[in-house]
């Protein structure tokens, strides 16, 4: 967390002086001397600055906060579906993804062994890193807004914290580079976001697989047939491990698919969205000009999936068990499981058709309400022990 100005002047002016010093001399500075001994220390400073932004008003933490999740949860209504943008006029387009436990998700790439693309950071895979991530929202016009990687480094150089800790894990010179200190910035904030409070492994899903904790007959017939091939389609996607009792799963293949997601009608009332404008998800990644790859989105981790809604990239559903019917829609042919629950009316079209993944979506027999209960039960059990607290009654 950020401290104070007024606690830090003492402090701020020993460092300067410290910093000054060492620099006439071309002299190192000890990390371990300055207010952020290491990179993951100064990202996490980074993280929660509101400095950082053109107003001073929006940090990374604004719209992934860590006590919700790592997601947005400052709207209301169908505007909690996307994020507020330091200009407090400006709205998103696309759902904030949980910046928990993205460190898993790989480097952008093509599996040639699966025949799809896989991993990077955003939606559609953009970035292909964490760091290239970090670097993204502070000179987004709708996020951010700050116009250039000067301008960013001018405002940490303001902070005399910040320069005494960049030079001394960075060297010397390190701001005599725009493009090298944001640089420093995007990869301190990745140091950060790599450490544990981000990845815990400490839900009751974990505690059961250490023997700390049992599930009841609910949770333990959802985790059955979560993992079960034969009865969903749920592991297809959201599994990466081999093993079904693997500690470090992170319940991402990391893949990309186009599973139907209709488009969040009321979310474009509200940004005032062009009537035309479809979001084609990965082929709007630059590296991407595959039209077969349009209305794609990563597989995202199912982790605290139970208290990071509304869902889908674009938020278009509310509570959890709708998702788990969506996907049953494919399978049913019961006339109730063609309603979306939360409008009462039939699911609506693919805002991108064309491109399903029906060999997943088709896969495995229906659900009755008892196994999709069960499933939305094991589910609520990813739920990292930090967040529990925002579990529903169920």
């Amino acid at each position: 967390m950020r401290e104070n100005r007024s606690a830090r002047s003492t402090k701020a002016g020993r460092t300067a002086r410290v910093a000054l010093l060492a620099t006439l001399c071309g002299a190192s500075i000890s990390a371990a001397d300055e207010a952020y001994p290491t990179q993951a220390a100064l990202g996490e400073a980074l993280f929660f600055d509101t400095e950082l932004s053109r107003n001073r008003s929006q940090a990374c933490a604004s719209c992934h906060d860590p006590s919700a999740g790592f997601v947005d949860h400052r709207g209301e209504g169908p505007a909690r579906a996307v994020s507020l943008g330091d200009d407090g006029v400006s709205l998103g387009d696309r759902n904030a993804p949980s910046a928990g436990y993205a460190m898993f998700s790989p480097e952008f790439h093509f599996d040639e062994k699966a025949g799809r693309w896989k991993g990077g950071q955003f939606h559609d895979g953009r970035a292909m890193d964490l760091a290239e991530q970090a670097g993204g929202p502070p000179l987004n016009p709708i996020e951010m807004g700050i116009p250039d990687k000067a301008s960013v480094v001018d405002r940490l150089q303001e902070n005399t914290d910040y320069v005494a800790s960049m030079r001394a894990l960075f060297g010397l010179a390190i701001f005599e580079n725009p493009d090298a200190a944001y640089g420093a910035m995007t990869q301190s904030i990745a140091a950060f976001e790599q450490t544990e409070s981000f990845a815990p492994f400490d839900s009751k899903y974990d505690r059961f697989l250490r023997g700390e904790a049992t599930l009841t007959d609910v949770e333990e017939l959802g985790r059955v047939l979560f993992f079960s091939q034969q009865f969903t389609n749920c592991a297809m996607c959201h599994q990466l491990a081999r093993s079904a009792i693997d500690p470090r799963e992170t319940f991402s293949n990391y893949e990309f698919h186009n599973i139907g997601v209709p488009e969040n009608s009321v979310l474009r009332e509200i940004n005032g969205v062009d009537a035309e404008y479809v979001d084609t998800g990965l082929l709007q990644n630059p590296a991407i000009d595959d039209p077969q790859q349009a209305g794609k989105f990563k597989v995202p981790t199912l982790r605290n999936v139970a208290v990071t809604g509304p869902y889908m990239h674009n938020g278009v559903f509310e509570d959890l068990r709708t998702v788990v019917l969506f996907y049953d829609k494919y399978n049913s042919r019961s006339g109730a499981r063609q309603i979306n629950p939360e409008t009462g009316q039939p699911w609506r079209a693919p805002e991108v058709d064309g491109t399903l993944s029906l060999n997943e979506l088709e896969h495995g027999p229906a659900l009755d309400d008892q196994r999709t209960d069960a499933i939305v039960a094991f589910l609520r059990t990813l739920t990292d022990a930090r967040y529990e607290h925002l579990l529903e009654p169920e």
